[in-house]
């Protein structure tokens, strides 16, 4: 839309917003339809357009125009059609437009005229006109002609739809602002949020373009739209008030995001609401990826942030890590984020969780991950090495092997010397064991001194508790062979101590020990059970970690004692020795760097003490031996003394003490000696001289222990990763703090290249310690290199937190059922917990929880589920208590907290929102769904368990409730509904037969158990009637050879009742087999499933005739949609290939071949479906080809119900071939009371259906029978047992049933319609009244009225066509034959039909017409069934009969027909019967009607009735009849004449009927003006009627004989009424009886008839005044009396 800038009108309405298509805006929300806004201003078009074979442009518009000049364009017309054109042109009205083209133009095809317009205007202003041009056959066309001013305009959007936003986010968009017109505009945007423009001012110059960004924020999940109003207006008129302003609608839709977390190995609703990822046990020290998915299946964009939840732990950071923390995900798209494990603690199971959040939605996911931290399992293959005996100076060599028996690998180390400052060495000294394998150790023992060596190892595993190894060797030379040491006597010694709890003092002491003497098999078994199991002796053993501590202090004894009381056997002091740089190595020894070490004996027995020395080793011991008195120490020197300048060096040295006066006691009694070791190390560089670079590594490097006040370790690997030797020290001074809470062993070392040593800190946190991470420097070759250990420790007390605080609310609860909530306990200590619930005994049938126990590991979460049952309805307040301690300690210290658990016991119920669901009806063996919908209005949920009963409500139904399978299945009988909710109950209802079911639905309360805890109580019922698809035949017509039969005729022959009433009943379970319609036999006979069978009666028709066709209006009035088919053979047959196919067939089957194959019998259409209440109609044919009866069965199949067999029987009758037809073999006659006066008359039709008139008898023998059977009384009599019927009509035969007199009198136009004729315009009614006149004698009356309706524009030509003709002949046109051959004389054009050649038969051939059929019919000789061939004289006579006017056929009418029903009664018979209409109507009898004749009587009666005299008697009678009835004493002789008796006055006898009487069939037919509203009931009754030969009618004279018996018997009959009492002789008769019409009446003189005539019209007028009056009862039936008595 384009306009300009202009004021805007005040009285011109706003235009309405409508939203713009939806589906189309949000599949590209980038495009927009654009609009120009401002004053309305079109462009001139640049396209041509084509009118009338012309190319023009549309319009010429004139833009750049001044005043006072003149701007001329040109018009130019292109032919682009084959003709010339030839145009008239009118030019321009105005006198602004001009042109001097001539007023017609003519333009060649292909070529082109121009028409030059000149324009001038005088103001500014727009101007409009148009030139028009103008065809020579009146068609025309114009181009318009404007001029226009500039102005401001904008084109922009209708509408800006945003891309679809997530609430609390933000989307964009552009649309595109353009100025078209051709000054510069200022335009200016005012909007509101969630919207922001961008920019949302600026200046536009002519064409130029302006992309305005749209940013879209909603805040709430909303559907937004937002009118922008856009102000512009030419530049420098900003503050002008002639600005204009346009509308753009901005649309945002905004929808919450939706998240979720999806992890492999999660499904179904744990997935989405609790996921979960499980690391497994992950080796310390290592790392593993998991990765999780993030889903978006909302439809917006979603962004998010990943975090890990805070633990509450200080200090301690989480071992699980995310590489995605935040980003966006798009819809239905999912990201992947990958989570790392990374485990620093071993057999720590850790627990931590992701949350996930993301704007929009305050719903936070989280993710629980866990992962357990695996360390090494290693162990010895032995733990005790014997060397045996060794010679001075020798050496042996031993192999064990050190298993890793876990996935981890293993990093080991011998805390040994293994350079040479040792007895004992290992090959590897350290290294690394591989996940599940062994390592081979070699051992090596080198004594130098003669003396029995043990020592103690402690093998350093990494993460682990180091592992012990005894070493023990005796070292022999030729001069000293001292005792040999064994494994057996380290067994010995460990049993004394353990039972003695205290040390040997001395060797005495052993063997006054009782059980010294002990067998060695009987003391290793107890001994090593006593040191696995510590406690059977009473002693707790020493921790492998605290042993190797001790060690490490100094103290070395060969048992693991954890008693400080005892103090060791020997100490030293210091454990390690640190030396600083040499000078020079030729220095003298007194400037040789030396240090003191003290031991001290702490037995009571004398040790020598013997210090292994090393070979070339800078380390040396003197003195190298001594011997220590008890309890004394001595002192000993260590001198280093490198061999070179700027080295490292580091030794272990060692020191073995054993007692000096052991005596020659019995080898199994055999000390071990002690052995105590001090680490050295030192350095020979010179002042100012760099140290070595060290390359190394600490992991961990932050160490963290328990929260705890237990003794703890931890373990670090210093690993050396350079070429260099590397020394460490770590030197309590640095860091005091922490020295004083954790020390370290060993504090100082040496580690070769490619070495590590593992490091093992102690520690007992307090409540003191620092709650802040630490630092303790390690100085790295003793120099400013340092590598900081981290060491994190304070004390943490147990915590848990309750999600729901201390109290815990269930809602009402049904009594006796259960109801569950979940609590989140979680663990807020780095400690793992052990929980327990106590619930007081009472209370645990109240209340219950799962899990009661369990584990809870630092930062996890435990959901427990409560259950709450209450007993009574009443509210309850219970006090659980929940237990918690340390797994990391005894249990000793628990703490306790109590939740408070509140809950109401109630009472639940349910209803349903109907009493009563009426489902309908339901087809019988199908499946319908549906919904119960019930309520509980209870405070509390109930559990429910629902059951149905089920009732046949049909009376007439017969059925076992225990085997009647329940056509009602629920499908769930059990189900739980909350308080004050609904719930749909979804159910199938399937009927097994027709019938009405009720079915009752009872419910039961369920406890927590699961079981019935109420009775049964009614919720509701259900009701529904099977039912199987029913059809109705509502209507039926016909057409074609049978379309005059009436509508009861055609009931007979389709007997349409006995269809009824099979479609209406059930079908039977054979019916069923097949519930569709499908090919099922193989055999073109198929196999019938039904016994219901019934005929199609296609009555009879001649050879060749038209086609009968019957059309039946089938009906549906269930209420259900009903597929039907009617099913030929052929559509029950099975298509075969061909070579299954036997060609052989029966005569029956040849023959449905043959009816199939010419369709003799068509049905159309012949399927169908109907929905409720719906019609079609069908349409029955039958093809009369071949000459005989046609019986055809074809299956009338009802989806889901019958199966019909319907015999198709019809009869094509030969043309010569008289033939009657009769509807039915049986004919019942309408019941007649016994004793009953007044028989009525019946009737029975008889059809001719062929080509020639047929003559009947009906043989009365079986009458006369009949008669003499019944006391020769005639009970049955034929009022007509002789007649003729002429081809295609209907003759009536009268019958009577009555055992008295039986009189037939005569009825003229007993059915009356109004109107008669009239005129039906397209889709008009009109009503139609039907007046039913009965005689004056009692009769059953069967009518078929037959509508004529005719096309009033055919009807219109024919009338025009015979005016036409009347005109031609009027008119004397004579012409002369001048042809010489055609013999014969002048003739004049008349209708009369040319006499054709003797050999021509039947009607004359028409023009145009087209042949009938090749086979035998009335219209041509036939010789052996073929025609024979036209002679020249038939083609003559053709000719000749062209040339003569032949008059118009009338159109053949469309028949309508009504059937009319009806019965008359006598007077007393019809009050006896009828006692309460009686008294609703006046019978007043007039004179018979007569038959209407030629004669002159009745011609005059006619003629009179219309005359002036009629008026004066009608006005005088109609004023003396008001006269006498406004007499009061007239009045009152009426009330008691009433009163009287009636007195009986027989009847005269009527004439009788006989077959003389039968109308003549040579009448003629009526004109086809006549036929136009002709009554087929008057046709019936002129049949009845005893007629001559003249059409008079006359009565029948009755026999003397039979009339004498008669009069006798009446007469009779009335002395025996008055003897009784039942006749009063003189009473006043009421009612007289007229007399009948006889030949007596035809036979008067014309003055006879005048005179009669004259009292007829008087009396006539006097009965139209009565008519005309309104005479209340019962003064109708005393005029009733006047009236009758004029025949008198």
């Amino acid at each position: 839309m384009l306009t300009e800038a202009r004021v805007p009108d005040p009285f011109t309405p706003g235009k309405p917003w409508k939203p713009p298509t939806a589906g189309k805006d949000i599949k590209d929300p980038g495009s927009h339809e654009m609009q120009r806004v401002g004053r309305y201003q079109r462009q001139e078009s640049s396209q041509s357009s084509s009118v009338l074979g012309l190319e023009m442009k549309p319009e010429l518009v004139w833009e750049d125009w001044d005043l006072g000049r003149e701007f001329t364009k040109t018009l130019v017309l292109k032919n682009v059609h084959i003709r010339l054109q030839k145009l008239h042109v009118r030019p321009p009205v105005s006198k602004f437009f001009s042109t001097l083209v001539p007023h017609t133009i003519v333009i060649s095809p292909g070529t082109s005229f121009s028409v030059p317009i000149s324009f001038r205007p005088l103001k500014r202003c727009e101007y409009e006109d148009s030139i028009d041009f103008e065809s020579k056959d009146g068609s025309s066309f114009q181009v318009c002609l404007r001029a226009t001013i500039p102005c401001c305009a904008l084109e922009v959007p209708y509408s800006v739809l945003l891309p679809l936003c997530a609430v609390r986010n933000t989307s964009y968009t552009t649309f595109l602002l353009k100025n078209v017109s051709k000054l510069q505009t200022w335009f200016e945007l005012d909007c509101t949020e969630p919207f922001q423009l961008s920019p949302e001012q600026g200046v536009l110059k002519p064409g130029q373009e302006c992309n305005i960004m749209v940013e879209f924020q909603p805040q709430e999940a909303l559907v937004y739209q937002q009118q922008v109003d856009c102000r512009f207006g030419e530049e420098g008129d900003e503050g002008d008030k002639a600005e204009s302003c346009c509308n753009v609608l901005l649309q945002g839709l905004a929808k919450f995001p939706f998240l979720q977390l999806k992890s492999p190995g999660t499904k179904g609703e744990k997935e989405q609401y609790h996921p979960e990822l499980h690391f497994g046990s992950v080796a310390v020290g290592k790392s593993l990826q998991k990765h999780v998915n993030i889903f978006n299946p909302s439809p917006v964009t979603a962004g998010f942030s990943l975090l890990c939840l805070s633990n509450g732990l200080p200090l301690q950071r989480s071992e699980f890590s995310c590489d995605v923390t935040q980003g966006e995900v798009a819809p239905g798209g999912s990201l992947r984020a990958t989570v790392t494990y990374s485990p620093a603690v071993v057999d720590r199971v850790s627990v931590d969780y992701l949350s996930l959040k993301y704007r929009g939605l305050e719903n936070v996911t989280q993710l629980k991950m866990m992962g357990n931290c695996l360390g090494p399992n290693v162990s010895l293959s032995s733990s005790v090495v014997d060397f045996g005996c060794v010679e001075e100076g020798g050496a042996v060599v031993q192999t064990l092997e050190l298993l890793n028996s876990s996935h981890v690998e293993a990093l080991f180390q011998w805390d040994l010397d293994c350079s040479g400052n040792s007895v004992f060495s290992f090959q590897p000294a350290s290294g690394a064991v591989r996940p599940h394998s062994r390592t081979t150790l070699k051992a090596v023992y080198r004594p130098r001194q003669t003396i029995a060596h043990h020592r103690r190892v402690a093998c350093l595993i990494l993460h682990r508790e180091p592992l012990f190894l005894d070493l023990i060797g005796t070292c022999h030379s030729e001069l000293h062979q001292p005792a040999v040491l064994k494994p057996e006597h380290l067994v010995l010694y460990k049993l004394h101590w353990y039972r003695r709890h205290d040390p040997a003092d001395t060797p005495s002491a052993m063997l006054q020990n009782q059980d010294a003497s002990m067998d060695h098999q009987e003391l290793l078994s107890p001994a090593v059970e006593s040191v696995q199991k510590p406690d059977s002796a009473g002693v707790v053993s020493r921790d492998p970690m605290e042993e190797y501590y001790q060690s490490c202090l100094g103290c070395m004894d060969p048992l693991p004692s954890s008693s400080t009381a005892s103090p060791p056997h020997v100490s030293v002091m210091p454990r390690e020795l640190l030396f600083t740089h040499k000078t020079s190595s030729s220095v003298s020894t007194s400037s040789t760097s030396s240090q003191f070490v003290s031991i001290t004996n702490h037995t009571r027995g004398k040790l020598s003490l013997v210090w292994t020395a090393g070979e070339d080793s800078p380390f040396s011991v003197s003195p190298s031996s001594c011997d220590l008195p008890p309890l004394k120490s001595t002192s000993f020197r260590v001198t280093y003394d490198p061999k070179q300048l700027s080295t490292l060096h580091g030794a272990q040295l060692e020191c073995f003490a054993y007692y000096k006066d052991n005596p020659p006691l019995e080898e199994r009694l055999l000390c071990p000696p002690w052995c105590v070791t001090v680490r050295v190390i030192g350095h020979s560089f010179q002042p100012g001289k760099e140290h070595f670079i060290p390359n190394c590594s600490l992991t961990p490097c932050q160490v963290a222990f328990p929260t705890l006040s237990v003794l703890s370790y931890r373990t670090v690997l210093l690993q050396n990763c350079g070429d260099l030797p590397l020394t460490f020290c770590l030197d309590p001074s640095s860091n005091p703090a922490l020295s004083e809470y954790v020390s370290v062993v060993p504090t100082c070392g040496f580690i070769p290249p490619g070495n590590h040593q593992v490091l093992t800190l102690r520690t007992t946190p307090t409540e003191e310690s620092p709650k802040v991470r630490l630092s303790w420097p390690i100085q790295l070759n003793v120099a400013n290199h340092t590598e900081d250990l981290n060491v994190v420790l304070w004390v943490d007390k147990v915590s848990v937190s309750l999600k729901e605080g201390n109290s815990l609310y269930f809602q009402p609860t049904a009594v006796g059922s259960r109801i569950q909530r979940t609590v989140d306990i979680r663990n807020l200590c780095s400690q793992p917990l052990r929980f327990q619930w106590s619930i007081p005994e009472p209370d645990q049938e109240l209340i219950s929880v799962e899990p009661d126990a369990g584990e809870l590991h630092p930062n996890e979460k435990s959901v427990q589920t409560w259950s709450f049952s209450p007993l009574e309805e009443k509210t309850y307040t219970l006090k659980p208590t929940f237990t918690f301690w340390s797994m990391q300690t005894t249990g000793c210290n628990k703490s306790q907290l109590t939740l408070v658990v509140v809950g109401t016991g109630s009472k639940g119920f349910i209803e349903a929102e109907k009493a009563v669901l009426d489902v309908g009806e339901a087809l019988v063996g199908s499946y319908r769904s549906i919904q119960v919908p019930l309520v509980n209005n209870s405070p509390c949920t109930v559990s429910f368990c629902l059951s149905v009963q089920q009732t046949l409500l049909d009376e007439e139904l017969s059925y076992d409730p225990e085997t009647e399978p329940n056509a009602l299945k629920m499908d769930c009988a059990m189900g739980t509904i909350a308080s004050r909710s609904k719930m749909l109950l979804r159910s199938t209802v399937r009927p097994n037969r027709r019938a009405q079911y009720l079915w009752t639905i009872s419910y039961q309360t369920l406890n927590a158990s699961g079981l019935a805890s109420s009775p049964l109580q009614a919720v509701c019922e259900v009701r529904a009637k099977g039912v199987f698809p029913t059809l109705r035949v509502i209507d039926v017509c016909s057409g074609g050879s049978v379309g005059r039969l009436s509508k009861g005729h055609l009931w007979k022959l389709f007997s349409l009742d006995r269809l009824n009433e099979l479609m209406l009943s059930n079908p039977c379970p054979a019916e069923l087999t097949h519930r569709t319609p499908i090919r099922h036999s193989v055999s073109s006979s198929p196999s019938i499933f039904t016994n219901a069978m019934l005929d199609f009666n296609f009555s009879a028709t001649p050879l060749n005739s038209e086609p009968s066709v019957f059309g039946l209006m089938f009906h549906n009035p269930g209420s259900i949609p009903v597929d039907w088919a009617f099913l030929f053979p052929e559509d029950q047959q099975i298509e075969l290939e061909y070579w299954a196919e036997t060609g052989e067939f029966s005569s029956t089957e040849m023959y449905q071949m043959k009816v199939q194959n010419n369709k003799l019998f068509s049905i159309t259409p012949r399927s169908g479906t109907l929905l409720p209440g719906q019609q079609r109609a069908v349409s029955f044919t039958y093809s009369h080809l071949f000459a005989g009866v046609d019986r055809f069965p074809v299956v009338f199949k009802i989806s889901y119900g019958r199966e019909i067999l319907v015999n198709f029987q019809g009869v094509t009758v030969e043309r010569d071939r008289p033939f009657l037809h009769f509807a039915s073999k049986r004919h019942v006659f309408t019941s007649v009371t016994i004793g009953d006066c007044t028989p009525p008359k019946q009737v029975y039709k008889i059809h001719n259906r062929g080509a020639v008139p047929v003559h009947y008898t009906v043989d009365t023998a079986v009458l006369l029978q009949l008669q003499e059977d019944n006391f020769n009384h005639p009970v049955l009599c034929c009022l007509n047992p002789e007649g003729q019927v002429r081809p295609g009509e209907t003759a009536l035969l009268g019958w009577i049933f009555s055992p008295l007199e039986a009189k037939m009198y005569h009825s003229y136009r007993a059915v009356q319609i109004h109107p008669e004729r009239g005129t039906l315009c397209p889709g008009e009614s009109a009503p139609c009244v039907l007046t039913f006149t009965s005689t004056d004698y009692p009769a059953v009356y069967q009518l078929d009225i037959i509508c004529q309706v005719f096309q009033e524009a055919v009807l219109t030509r024919y009338y025009d066509a015979l005016q036409h003709l009347e005109e031609e002949k009027k008119r004397p046109d004579e012409f002369t034959i001048t042809d010489k051959i055609i013999k014969g004389s002048y003739g004049v054009l008349i209708d009369k039909e040319p006499v054709a050649a003797p050999v021509r038969k039947g009607p004359p051939l028409r023009k145009y017409k087209t042949l009938p059929p090749i086979c035998a019919s009335a219209a041509c000789e036939t010789v052996g069934g073929i025609c024979t061939k036209i002679t020249r004289a038939e083609k003559r006579a053709q000719r000749e009969k062209g040339n003569v006017w032949r008059c118009p056929e009338p159109p053949l009418p469309a028949l309508l027909h009504l059937g009319v029903t009806a019965r008359s009664h006598g007077l007393l018979e019809y009050r006896a019967h009828f006692p309460d209409q009686s008294s609703d109507f006046r019978c007043l009898q007039s004179v018979n009607p007569r038959q209407p004749e030629s004669t002159s009587l009745h011609a005059g009666r006619g003629s009179q009735r219309k005359g002036p005299d009629r008026d004066v008697t009608m006005r005088i009678l109609v004023s003396l009849l008001r006269g006498i009835l406004d007499d009061p004493a007239f009045s009152q002789s009426l009330i008691s004449m009433e009163s009287k008796p009636i007195t009986y006055q027989p009847r005269k006898p009527g004439p009788s009927l006989s077959p003389s009487s039968l109308p003549s069939s040579s009448s003629s037919y009526p004109a086809p003006q006549a036929q136009l509203l002709s009554s087929g009931a008057q046709g019936e009754e002129d049949q009845l009627s005893p007629v001559d030969g003249e059409g008079t009618p006359h009565p029948e004279h009755v026999p003397a004989d039979v009339s004498e018996e008669v009069l006798l018997n009446t007469l009779q009959n009335l002395i025996m009424e008055a003897v009784g009492g039942e006749l009063d002789l003189t009473a006043h008769p009421r009612t007289v009886m007229l007399p009948p019409v006889s030949t007596r009446t035809r036979r008067m003189s014309n003055a006879v008839a005048e005179e009669e005539q004259e009292d007829f019209i008087n009396w006539e007028g006097l009965e139209c005044c009565l008519h005309s009056l309104e005479i209340p009862a019962p003064w109708d039936q005393s005029v009733e009396a006047l009236m009758l008595n004029r025949s008198y």
